[in-house]
């Protein structure tokens, strides 16, 4: 048996870095740590030979024979009241074999709303909740609004019928208006406010703000845009007679499991759902929308199998759009240019109805990092939800976090303006010390560790930002505008902090890791198979990764919030820890009579020449019958969250006769904690900073004054390419996280979290000096033209 410790539990003691070693004994702090070889390596995706070969298994590549095919009719119109809705011409069309409306939903029985999450509001009670119902009932209330299903065996037969759904309606008022008033959509929600919110002491606050020797004041608006995944949104489901499987390119299969039991009635034992590979997500896949409930009832009353593939204009007018909001930030400072307050004051679109987690994002999650990486005594935040005429609007890249490091980081250069100081020296001056943590912020965060001023020195030392005046010069000698930017973030990562993982030893030699997240293109298959072979010394190309199958693995938390890899490697480090544990135990009989170690993938034990690997155990414990020891699983749960920060420096060129922008450099300096994968976590960081650009600079849903969609495909709807970018330069900075046993901090939305501010700062900069004093995203050549020509004159 392994040694006891003084509370008469057997420990497993730490071992140096870039060892695989378990060693049954004592250790100082009482922590099962291991650590893996393959930490911090780099090396070839597994993925990406099926991803490149045209092997991958999407949605559309896993439809059986004769599926059949889904359409929805959707709601031209922003807000109208339905007067007809007339499917028996469609339903009498050659292939048609089903046309439903919220009648047909509501005679199989689903009459519920879809998920959508209230928080408590400061007026009292919760935020307003009204039904969302999964096909338009009595009245259209988006763009997109799904109002009808049709089911045909071929897509063409499918569409020709929905063409012919004949649907009439009787116009109502549009509101589209971020502030309190117009139309009402919803009696739940007078003047169409969904939730007021807020969060810090308000009366201390402003306290501060009186005796402030300066305050600095912006305002700032969040132009809407949308995920864009390269691919759309996709569902399959089938019906045997007793049980429902149905499979969605989502970012967990959970959440649908228990929604769609209790919408449709089921126990949650008939319902199985499972994810193929997903071609991105970005948050905006995490959700039950209507058209996975409708296809879900409509295949189990037909008893069939049925699917739906979204195209690009049904996905942008139909998937949940982001941002959308206007703050308005205060920040007081005392004579000596610290921060004493900040107060924040926003209005955001929560669409038409409440999205999965749409009164969540510009609320609890912007809070989380509302005050960044500032030693700010008093703050307050105030937040009002309002309900428009628009496709509901929820989570993206970052949700919340990069809207509040945007509105903090821009204001930070502008006070820095005001004050006649460097946006460096500013933010130095007012960081957090790296002694305080951990440091407890107003909105009651805990940071854990942080080394702010460290990563800020890097970035100007591999910026060359002294070098910058001459560059500057030489564009203006050219005829162009140069600016410097900069921004430093913070982020949490989110989601549910525990996470389960499990270990299946196959008879042919192969290893099941089964994970709760799912991999939506990151590399997780990868990543994961790397780090248990790095722990155990199993061969990584015997790994075979388990995701996304609710009949497989009872729980988990999914993908999102920056938590997969953070999460799920904790959980597989702990599962070891316990599984190598068993076989050190079951061992001491085969190899030794004295306590046995696991070093460098090797079992042995003092006073044997015995040497066994782990799969030797496996195979010799297969032999003895121990077939408790086939197969480990054990959840987890992170005692804090991370926060992964960094400083992002960039530089533009504008040129001033037609407005136009382009990026010339851009740098990341990153503190991810300790790095599972360097070459996977730069990817990740060119990624977000890539989609940072693509709000920055290019992208923005736009709605007429009716409601109409007006950027409802790529011709309008302007993408980044990657002729857009100069090499994105990144560099980690480590400050490893005292909040799981790897010291990992998540790194999935960090590089949009910090660009979109610095971004919107270079541009600032470049048109300082010919008068202009604000911008706003999208930077567009147009908007560029006109606010330098309205200087002019």
């Amino acid at each position: 048996m392994c040694s006891q410790n003084s509370v008469g539990r057997p420990r497993l003691a730490l071992v140096p870095a870039h060892s695989a070693a378990i060693v049954c004994g004592d250790q100082h702090s009482g922590e099962q740590v291991l650590q893996a070889f393959g930490t911090s390596q780099g090396g070839t995706r597994h993925e990406d030979i099926r991803f490149l070969t045209g092997k991958g298994q999407y949605l559309a590549d896993i439809l059986p024979e004769g599926a059949l095919h889904a359409v929805f009719v959707r709601a031209p119109v922003a807000h109208a009241r339905i007067t007809t809705l007339e499917v028996s011409a469609a339903r009498d069309m050659p292939g048609v074999r089903a046309v439903w409306t919220a009648k047909d939903l509501q005679d199989a029985g689903v009459n519920g709303s879809v998920l959508g999450a209230t928080l408590a509001d400061r007026r009292g009670g919760k935020g307003a909740a009204p039904k969302r119902p999964i096909l338009a009932e009595d009245t259209m209330r988006h763009v997109g609004e799904p109002v009808a299903l049709v089911l045909a065996d071929t897509h063409a037969q499918a569409q020709d019928a929905a063409e012919a759904v004949e649907l009439d309606f009787e116009d109502l008022p549009v509101t589209l208006a971020l502030t309190p008033g117009g139309p009402t959509l919803h009696p739940e929600a007078p003047d169409n406010v969904a939730l007021d919110w807020e969060l810090g002491d308000e009366a201390a606050t402003n306290a501060v703000f009186e005796r402030a020797a300066h305050v600095t004041t912006l305002s700032v608006r969040q132009n809407r845009v949308t995920a864009a995944s390269l691919e759309p949104r996709a569902a399959l489901a089938q019906w045997d007679g007793t049980r429902l499987h149905f499979a969605f390119n989502g970012q967990g299969v959970w959440t649908m499991k228990r929604e769609l039991a209790k919408l449709l009635s089921l126990d949650p034992e008939q319902v199985h759902v499972s994810t193929p590979d997903v071609g991105g997500g970005f948050g905006m896949k995490v959700m039950v929308y209507p058209e996975h409930v409708a296809l879900a009832a409509a295949a189990r009353a037909l008893g069939c199998a049925a699917a739906w593939v979204a195209d690009r204009g049904e996905s942008i007018a139909s998937d949940n759009g982001a941002r959308d909001l206007t703050s308005t930030a205060e920040m007081a400072f005392d004579a000596e240019n610290r921060i004493i307050g900040y107060r924040v004051r926003s209005q955001f679109n929560l669409g038409a109805y409440n999205s999965q987690f749409g009164q969540n994002i510009q609320t609890a999650l912007f809070s989380k990092v509302f005050t960044g990486v500032y030693d700010i005594p008093a703050a307050h935040l105030q937040v009002q939800g309002m309900y428009t005429n628009t496709t509901p609007v929820d989570a993206y890249r970052g949700a919340g976090r990069p809207e509040a490091i945007t509105l903090l980081e821009r204001t930070m250069d502008m006070a820095a303006r005001e004050l006649g100081l460097s946006p460096f020296a500013l933010r130095a001056q007012n960081f957090i010390p790296a002694d305080s943590f951990p440091y407890k912020t107003p909105a009651g965060e805990t940071y854990d560790v942080g080394d702010f001023s460290r990563l800020l020195s890097r970035a100007q030392d591999l910026g060359d930002v002294k070098g910058f005046a001459a560059r500057k010069a030489e564009s203006a000698a050219r005829g162009f505008l140069r600016g410097l930017g900069l921004s430093y973030y913070i982020e949490a990562i989110l989601g549910d902090d525990t996470e389960g993982a499990a270990v299946e030893f196959m008879p042919d030699g192969r290893v099941k890791l089964y994970v709760g997240t799912q991999s939506n293109g990151q590399g997780h298959e990868t990543v994961y198979a790397r780090y248990l072979s790095g722990l155990t010394g199993l061969d990584e190309a015997l790994i075979d990764i388990v995701q996304g199958d609710s009949d497989l693995i009872a729980k988990g938390g999914g993908t999102g919030g920056s938590r997969s890899v953070t999460v799920q490697t904790t959980a597989t480090h702990g599962m070891v820890v316990q599984m190598i544990a068993a076989f050190a135990e079951f061992l001491e009989a085969e190899i030794g009579s004295g306590p046995v170690e696991f070093e460098d993938g090797i079992f042995s034990a003092p006073g044997s020449n015995q040497r066994l690997t782990l799969s030797e155990a496996v195979a010799l414990a297969r032999t003895r019958g121990a077939e408790g020891l086939l197969r480990h699983e054990r959840r987890v749960k992170l005692q804090g969250r991370s926060y992964p920060n960094g400083a992002h420096l960039c530089e533009v060129e504008i040129d001033p006769e037609t407005g136009a922008l382009r990026l010339d450099r851009f740098l990341a300096v990153d503190d991810f904690g300790n790095l599972m994968n360097p070459a996977l976590a730069q990817g990740q960081v060119h990624g977000g900073v890539a989609q940072g650009y693509g709000q920055a600079v290019l992208e923005e849903v736009i709605f007429d004054a009716q409601g109409q969609l007006q950027s409802g495909s790529f011709m309008d709807y302007a993408m980044p390419r990657a002729a857009d970018f100069p090499m994105i330069d990144f560099e980690s900075v480590p400050v490893p996280s005292l909040n799981n046993p790897i010291g990992m901090k998540g790194c999935g939305e960090a590089g949009t979290v910090g660009a979109l501010a610095a971004l919107s700062n270079a541009a600032l900069d470049a048109l300082w000096d010919n008068g202009v004093r604000h911008v706003d995203m999208p930077l567009t050549p147009q908007r560029i033209w006109s606010w330098l020509h309205a200087q002019s004159g």
